[in-house]
């Protein structure tokens, strides 16, 4: 479960919010709903749990900055959420539990047809990052076709 909300005074003390004051267009207040749901990527299980189930949720050049900087394959990342659902003990250093994850601060622009960037703050803990997701809209439904996550210092 993830806790959608408002940035409050509480949260903005403790470190610095990606700009909250991105609205949405009307227009695409209908993709911004649809996205939410599916953020952050590969950790609904409603969306499928398998291999098969993430390589059908992710185009073929996929691919992710993480919030160390590095560049990650769209196969290397299979693999490793493939590991975390496999063994649900698996998780990286800094991986508190999915539970306590908090998102707001959404934002979902269209770029090109059919593909939309949505960027929003999660806050995992201590950890917060702002991250980004291009999404692109298929005939086989939605598929991520790029995802950076940055992890936001204290300033």
């Amino acid at each position: 479960m993830y806790v959608m909300s408002q940035s409050n005074s509480e949260d903005s003390k403790n470190y610095s919010d990606c700009p909250p004051e991105f609205v949405t267009d009307a227009e695409h207040l209908d993709v911004l709903n649809e996205l939410i749901q599916r953020e952050p990527i590969f950790h609904h299980p409603e969306f499928g749990t398998t291999r098969q189930d993430f390589e059908n949720m992710t185009d073929v050049s996929f691919w992710e900055v993480g919030a160390s900087g590095r560049r990650y394959s769209r196969e290397y990342v299979l693999a490793e959420v493939v590991k975390r659902y496999e063994n649900p003990q698996y998780r990286g250093i800094h991986s508190p539990p999915e539970n306590t994850w908090k998102t707001k601060d959404f934002y979902c622009r269209q770029i090109a047809p059919y593909n939309y960037l949505l960027t929003y703050t999660l806050v995992q803990e201590d950890r917060v990052t702002c991250r980004s997701t291009i999404w692109r809209r298929s005939s086989d439904g939605w598929k991520i076709v790029y995802h950076q996550g940055t992890t936001v210092q204290d300033s």
